[in-house]
């Protein structure tokens, strides 16, 4: 089809932040603060972290060594015991406070998020709500969700049983760049509230809004020492991390998901991985065309694409192809690129040059192989060393890289279908299988095509923040985007040990004294057969 808005079309711009001009912005003393804070580093080169928006400096960040991390591991399970001690309810109140604090405070938040992964006001504000509903949930459930719970025994009155959960122990956590307050809060919080104690190491890009958090719970009253951060690469202290865990929960790329879980299960412990995804949206022909535009600019370019679960195919009904990429482009066309700490930039710059590097090499193969670009499709110097910017594609075929990979950037292809099981099917042809999106005025229609889609969450007529905002259902992946998962129930018992416990009394399992094993038998199997006919309880 041909382009309504060309591909040249200009986005509306703000210019960049200087982190030490723009109001509000964290001081250096609060960097240094959060920065001693981290544990161990002494005998390493430190890091010099810049903010994407400027390429400035933002903080310098010591480096753990593997001796440091295996020395942090031993303290945290000192600490643990007397953690796992404290009832339930106390760590509960420990969240409470969190959320409240985390909502009092926000302003903090904000900025560091927004210089750190160098996202718009608003998309690091996603974090700062998703933080505050994690505290919560756990603050309210977790008591709940760890009580023990009794089940029907062997021999009914004769047999007691019940089932009780213990913490883990010392849980390791590897956090990405690219949503730190949001995933650390979803990791951390559930792994302490079920009485593990946590060594985290988030990556050094963004290891000050881990840092803030870990400082504020602290004010909301964990214990110093409960939740520790080390820093590092992983090629240095990724063996320790892996051989001190007594579970390891790791979000990143697919590759070095496969490799850390390879070493976890040397080990036979636990872990639980989220990692990429190829996420679509299939827009059904009964669809509201403005509103599903508009949902889609957020679906697709929400923290300029940098997101897990944020779409990057949309699979339109040929009747409504035309119109839908009509107003989807005019929609990313108007968007507002900008770097400045407040709400009026609508989407920010990638927080890496590697980030960079990739999404424009995905957009210049596609573009050399006969894709056209609608909009966008170009680096913009002149806001940021790393604003890119929304892109949107068509006419892209199997041999264009972005075709089947994750491109994790502000990159999106449309595909027109005729058959909504073609479509489905199509969605579903990925190795990946983390997040999908699907647009109808039926919402019974929506629901019967997302249960077709295989995808750990699936949005009807929205993007990703329905099921990411509802922290009682799970989250994670199916496929190679991942195993188990976050939030919910399963979020939290992820962290525990289940122990059966069960009490007979009276009537022993096996043939007593005198009496004819064949005879026994034959009155159990009586026995069984009747069980079978008592009502389910």
């Amino acid at each position: 089809m041909t382009s309504t808005t060309p591909a040249s079309a200009g986005h509306h711009t703000e210019g960049p932040a200087t982190i030490g001009d723009v109001p509000g912005a964290p001081a250096a003393a609060r960097a240094e603060r959060l920065v001693r804070r981290v544990v161990g580093g002494a005998d390493s080169a430190p890091v010099q972290m810049r903010a994407p928006f400027t390429g400035q400096p933002i903080a310098t960040l010591p480096q753990a060594t593997d001796a440091d991390v295996r020395a942090v591991f031993d303290q945290a399970r000192e600490a643990q015991r007397a953690w796992a001690e404290r009832p339930v309810e106390d760590r509960q109140r420990i969240l409470i406070r969190l959320h409240d604090l985390v909502l009092k405070r926000q302003e903090e938040a904000l900025d560091l998020v927004q210089i750190e992964a160098g996202k718009a006001r608003m998309d690091a504000f996603d974090e700062v709500s998703a933080t505050a509903l994690v505290a919560a949930y756990y603050g309210k459930h977790s008591a709940k969700i760890l009580s023990p719970r009794r089940a029907a025994g062997l021999i009914p009155v004769l047999t007691k049983v019940g089932e009780i959960r213990h913490p883990k122990g010392v849980v390791g956590i590897i956090s990405p760049w690219n949503y730190p307050l949001a995933l650390t809060a979803m990791d951390v919080l559930p792994a302490l509230a079920a009485g593990n104690t946590v060594v985290q190491k988030p990556d050094n890009q963004t290891a000050l809004s881990a840092l803030w958090l870990q400082e504020v719970a602290e004010e909301a009253g964990l214990p110093a020492g409960v939740w520790q951060i080390v820093l590092g690469r992983g090629s240095r202290i990724g063996d320790a991390l892996v051989e001190e865990s007594d579970y390891l929960c790791f979000t990143g790329s697919t590759p070095t998901g496969k490799g850390l879980a390879a070493k976890v299960a040397e080990r036979l412990t636990s872990y639980s991985l989220e990692l990429g995804g190829k996420n679509p949206m299939i827009v059904l022909p009964d669809a509201d065309i403005a509103k599903t535009a508009t949902g889609a600019v957020t679906a697709c370019f929400s923290s300029a694409g940098q997101l897990c679960v944020s779409v990057e195919r949309i699979y339109v009904h040929e009747s409504i192809r035309e119109e839908f990429t009509r107003a989807f482009v005019a929609k990313t066309a108007a968007l507002r690129l900008g770097g400045a700490l407040d709400y009026r930039a609508q989407m920010g710059s990638l927080t890496s040059e590697a980030q960079l590097a990739t999404v424009s090499a995905h957009v210049e193969d596609a573009r050399s192989k006969g894709a056209k670009v609608l909009t966008g499709g170009k680096a913009r110097p002149d806001l940021g060393p790393l604003f890119y910017e929304p892109t949107v594609l068509t006419d892209v075929t199997e041999d264009v890289k972005l075709f089947a990979e994750e491109t994790f950037g502000p990159v999106v292809s449309i595909y027109g279908y005729t058959d909504v099981t073609d479509a489905i099917e199509r969605a579903n042809d990925t190795k990946f299988g983390l997040n999908a999106s699907v647009w109808s005025r039926n919402g019974r229609a929506g629901w019967e095509v997302a249960a077709r889609l295989k995808a750990g969450t699936v949005n009807v007529n929205e993007g990703f923040a329905a099921t990411f905002g509802t922290v009682g259902l799970p989250m994670g992946g199916m496929k190679e985007s991942g195993v188990g998962r976050r939030n919910g129930a399963e979020g939290l018992l992820k962290y525990t040990e289940a122990q059966a416990i069960a009490v007979q009394r009276g009537m022993p399992l096996r043939p007593g004294k005198g009496i004819p094993p064949k005879l026994w038998a034959r009155g159990l199997s009586t026995g069984l057969k009747a069980l079978r006919r008592l009502p389910r309880r």
